[in-house]
């Protein structure tokens, strides 16, 4: 590889990987949020926390790494042209089409990683946390209700169990206690188990026990019952999508699916692709500018420019599935267009119109 080109892509590398990085760690945080959300509500167990972290993450990669590469390209071609290396380069004779194959060693990589995550490994991570949710929610031990521990629930109740079946859905030697407007409630039983109303909705019912309840200060209102099945409300579970959702289908059976959600979740698939890399093309004429002027303005023009894009794809991808787009359209038109200008301005280096040449 000629030494021109290992020092542009070590420039492009460098100032990718740096933005990807704290892209990533921004989009962890928001991403964090979510997931505590979950978790504080009782929808989520706290021991799939982790986990479900990193596949939530996964699906978030296909919008973070395009922007990452164009804003890291961006940066790294401002300076060159700041500190005068760019139209050094341009007078011995190294143009825009010279630089695109140490670019391209760049980009490329890349777009193929994003076309991988969007196609293959997002829908992948997304049905392996639905079917982690979809178990926990069927699991006492998952939720949280360990054999010989007291637990805590969302709701503020107290639930201590002696023993849990190996399929974690039957308890024994079961105590609860609760309070709810300004009354306590005590509740044992002998045995137990876990019950769905809904499917989300999930009920601990409680069998051949005794409940006592009484005020919390002072006062001798106490009623005391003895029960054959007594059924208590756990917090609701996180809402898990149906098998033959789009979101969660396999790439390739979507092309066979007529629908119209199908059709608008596989251009949807199909766009941050292309999206990348016509915006990495885009990044050497969105970042020409005089030598010593400020490098950043145009960064945030592009970066801008990402944004309407993406806002544009997912109301794009909403109107598809709606049927307000037809099908067949898809989201070429966005996505062909700004392929297209990418290619055009880049070999035309950004200049709209050749200047005129000069009378003899």
């Amino acid at each position: 590889m000629p030494k021109l080109d290992r020092y542009l892509l070590g420039e492009f590398t460098q100032s990718f990987l740096a933005t990807l990085i704290v892209l990533l760690v921004v989009s962890l945080g928001g991403v964090l949020v979510d997931v505590l959300g979950s978790v504080a509500e009782g929808k989520l167990p706290a021991g799939l926390l982790l986990s479900q972290l990193g596949l939530n993450l996964v699906g978030y990669l296909p919008m973070v790494i395009p922007m990452a590469l164009m804003l890291g390209l961006l940066l790294a071609f401002s300076r060159l042209y700041r500190d005068s290396e760019m139209p050094v380069l341009v007078a011995a004779g190294v143009g825009p089409k010279r630089m695109l194959r140490p670019l391209l060693l760049l980009v490329l990589p890349v777009v193929a990683v994003v076309a991988m995550i969007s196609l293959w490994l997002g829908p992948l991570a997304l049905r392996t946390g639905e079917a982690m949710i979809e178990s926990a929610n069927r699991s006492l031990v998952v939720a949280g209700l360990e054999p010989g521990q007291f637990t805590v629930l969302n709701n503020g109740s107290v639930v201590y169990v002696g023993g849990v079946s190996a399929d974690g859905r039957g308890l024994s030697r079961i105590f609860m206690q609760r309070q709810r407007d300004g009354r306590m409630d005590v509740v044992t039983a002998q045995t137990g188990s876990l019950s769905f109303n809904g499917e989300n909705s999930r009920f601990l019912q409680l069998n051949d026990g005794f409940r006592v309840e009484g005020p919390l200060d002072t006062g001798k209102d106490f009623r005391l019952m003895r029960y054959k099945s007594n059924d208590v409300a756990l917090p609701d579970s996180a809402e898990v999508r149906k098998d033959d959702d789009p979101e969660v289908l396999p790439t390739p059976a979507l092309f066979g699916d007529a629908r119209p959600e199908a059709n608008a979740q596989l251009h949807a698939r199909l766009a941050p692709a292309m999206l990348t890399l016509a915006f990495a093309l885009l990044s050497l004429p969105l970042s020409r500018s005089s030598p010593r002027t400020a490098r950043y303005g145009r960064t945030m023009f592009g970066f801008l420019g990402y944004l309407v894009a993406t806002l544009l794809m997912i109301n794009g991808t909403q109107a598809l599935s709606k049927g307000s787009i037809p099908g067949m359209l898809g989201l070429w038109w966005l996505t062909l267009p700004l392929l297209a200008a990418g290619v055009w301005f880049y070999l035309r280096d950004g200049r709209l119109s050749r200047p005129k040449q000069a009378a003899a």
